[in-house]
C-alpha cells in the first residue's frame, strides 16, 4: 500500500475530528471538558463508547488470538451483560445521586481522603498502562504502513499520535470525545464489515457460504470446559462480570461519559443499549479471525508458531493481509479501521486521566477561571508526556498479544479498586483510612503469588480470574482493618 495514500487517508479522518472538535468548541466553560454539561443524548455515548471500549486491541488482537484460543473470548464477553447490569442498577444511582465528576470521590465520602486518594491512583495508574498499549498498537500500525518509509523514528511516530488526540480534545474535552467516538465508532463498525467482505470475496465465497465455513471452522469452539485450562467457561464468564465492573463501571474513562447523560435514566439506558451491542459486535471480530485464519490456510502461508504450537506474534496477522496481501482497498479500510478503534479509546483516556488527578488531588475553588485552565492544560500535556513514555517502555519489553498484556495488568491494578467499591456497597464498616495503602499494595503481590502457587501444586490457572481474587484479598484485607463504627445508609445505594 503506498505511503502516500496513506498519509491522504489519515489526514482526511483528521480533519474530520477537528471539524468535530471545532464545532462542539463553541460556547464552552470550565466544567464543560469534565461533564460535557451533562447535556449528552444517552443513545448517542451508547453508540460511541463501543469504540472506546473496544479500542485497536480489540480491532487486531481479538481477530488474531482466535488462532491460538478460538472464540474462548467470547465466554468473557457473554459475562459482560450481567456486569453491565450491576453497573447499570448499582453502581450509575450512587454516582448520579452523589453528583461526582470524579467516581472515586465515593470512596472519601465512604472511607476517607486516603482512600479516596489511593482508589485514584490506582486508577490513573491502571488507564495510563492500558491506554499506552492501545495507542502501541496505532502507532505501530502507522509506523508500518506510513513513517518507517520516510526512515521516520518509532519514538517520533508515537509523539506525532498523542500530540493529535491532544490538538483535538484539549479545549473541550470529554463534549468533544461524545462525538468524535460515535463518529469513529461508525468508521470502525464499517471497516470491520468492509474487511469481511473483503476475505470473503477473495475466498469466492457467497454470504452463505461463509456464515458455514466460519460455524464450522476448527477455530469456531466457543466453550471450554477443562476446568484447569484458563480460558475455561467459568473462569472466562465470571471474569466477563468483573472485568465489566471493575474496567468499566469503576473506570473514570468509561464513565464519565455516561455521566455526561442528562439524568440517571438516560445513562442507564445508555448501558443498556452500549452492553448489547458491544456483544454482537466481539462477534463480529471473532468471525472476522476464523476468516483470516482459513484465509490463510487457503492460501497456502505458513505462519511462525512456537515449541508447543502456538502461533507467534498474532497482533501482526490482521495488519500484514490488510496492508501487503489483500489489495490497496482492504489496506484503506483497514487504515480507517484501525485510527477510528485507537484513537476512540485513547482521547477519552488522556481526557479522564486529566479529570481524576485534576478533580481527586487539586483543590482549586480559589482560583480563578484563567488560573483553573492553566493548570488543567498543563496537568493534560503531563499526562501526554506519560503516555509516551510507558509506550516506549512496551515496546522494548513485549512479547505477547496486546489484549493478553492489557487483562493480565488489569487483573492487578483494577482488582483493589473492585474489592474497595464492593466493601463499601456491600458492608456498612468504617475503616482505618490510613492502613488502606497497605492492603491495595500488598493485595496484587499476594493475588501474584497464590496464582503461582496453584499452578505449581495443581496445574490450575488463574487466567483473567486474577482479578476476582486480587479484589477478593483487598475485600478482606479491608476486613482486617475495620473498626467498630458503621457507616450511615445513606451512602449506600
Amino acid at each position: 500500500m503506498s505511503p502516500l495514500l496513506v498519509l491522504t487517508v489519515i489526514v482526511i479522518y483528521f480533519a474530520v475530528l477537528f471539524l468535530i472538535s471545532r464545532i462542539t468548541s463553541r460556547k464552552v466553560n470550565v466544567d464543560t471538558y469534565f461533564t460535557g454539561n451533562r447535556q449528552s443524548p444517552w443513545f448517542v455515548v451508547a453508540f460511541g463508547m463501543i469504540g472506546a471500549s473496544l479500542s485497536g486491541i480489540t480491532f487486531i488482537s481479538v481477530p488474531g488470538e482466535v488462532g491460538n484460543t478460538h472464540l474462548y473470548y467470547f465466554q468473557l464477553v457473554l459475562g459482560y451483560l450481567v456486569g453491565y447490569f450491576v453497573i447499570a442498577t448499582v453502581l450509575l444511582p450512587l454516582y448520579y445521586r452523589l453528583k461526582l465528576v470524579s467516581i472515586y470521590s465515593y470512596l472519601e465520602t465512604r472511607f476517607g481522603n486516603v482512600s479516596h486518594k489511593t482508589g485514584s491512583l490506582f486508577f490513573l495508574l491502571s488507564q495510563s498502562i492500558g491506554a499506552s498499549l492501545r495507542l502501541f498498537v496505532v502507532a505501530g500500525v502507522l509506523h508500518l504502513a506510513l513513517f518507517q518509509y520516510y526512515h521516520i523514528p518509532f519514538m517520533l511516530t508515537v509523539c506525532l499520535t498523542v500530540l493529535l488526540i491532544w490538538a483535538y480534545t484539549y479545549k473541550a474535552g470529554i463534549k468533544t470525545i461524545v462525538w468524535t467516538d460515535t463518529f469513529q465508532t461508525f468508521m470502525m463498525l464499517l471497516s470491520v464489515g468492509l474487511s469481511i467482505f473483503i476475505v470473503t470475496r477473495d475466498m469466492n465465497l457467497s454470504f452463505g457460504e461463509m456464515t458455514k465455513t466460519v460455524i464450522h471452522s476448527e477455530y469456531s469452539t466457543i466453550f471450554n470446559w477443562d476446568w484447569k485450562f484458563e480460558k475455561n467457561f467459568y473462569k472466562q464468564f465470571v471474569t466477563g462480570i468483573v472485568v465489566a465492573i471493575a474496567m468499566n463501571g469503576l473506570d473514570q474513562n468509561e464513565m464519565q461519559k455516561s455521566l455526561t447523560c442528562k439524568s440517571l435514566k438516560e445513562a442507564q439506558k445508555n448501558i443498556y443499549l452500549y452492553s448489547i451491542i458491544l456483544v454482537v459486535t466481539n462477534l463480529i471480530f471473532l468471525s472476522l479471525g476464523v476468516l483470516l485464519y482459513t484465509y490463510v490456510q487457503m492460501t497456502g502461508m505458513v505462519l511462525p508458531v512456537d515449541q508447543a504450537g502456538n502461533i507467534l506474534n498474532t497482533d501482526n496477522l490482521f495488519p500484514d493481509l490488510a496492508l501487503n496481501q489483500l489489495g490497496t482497498t482492504a489496506g484503506i479500510v483497514f487504515m480507517l479501521g484501525i485510527a477510528s478503534a485507537a484513537f476512540s479509546s485513547a482521547d477519552s483516556a488522556l481526557t479522564s486521566l486529566t479529570t481524576a488527578f485534576y478533580t481527586d488531588f487539586l483543590h482549586l475553588d480559589h482560583k480563578t477561571d484563567a488560573e483553573k485552565l492553566r493548570i488543567r492544560m498543563r496537568i493534560n500535556i503531563a499526562f501526554a508526556l506519560i503516555l509516551i513514555t510507558i509506550i516506549m517502555i512496551f515496546r522494548a519489553v513485549n512479547n505477547d498479544s496486546v489484549i493478553n498484556t492489557v487483562y493480565t495488568i488489569a487483573g492487578y491494578t483494577y482488582g483493589p479498586l473492585l474489592g474497595l467499591y464492593a466493601f463499601g456497597l456491600f458492608t456498612r464498616h468504617k475503616i482505618r483510612d490510613k492502613w488502606v495503602p497497605l492492603v491495595v499494595l500488598l493485595s496484587p503481590v499476594l493475588a501474584w503469588l497464590l496464582n503461582l502457587l496453584l499452578i505449581k501444586c495443581f496445574g490450575f490457572y488463574l487466567g483473567y480470574t486474577l482479578l476476582l481474587f486480587n479484589g477478593l484479598i483487598t475485600f478482606a484485607g479491608l476486613t482486617l482493618i475495620r473498626t467498630k463504627g458503621q457507616e450511615s445508609f445513606s451512602v449506600n445505594p
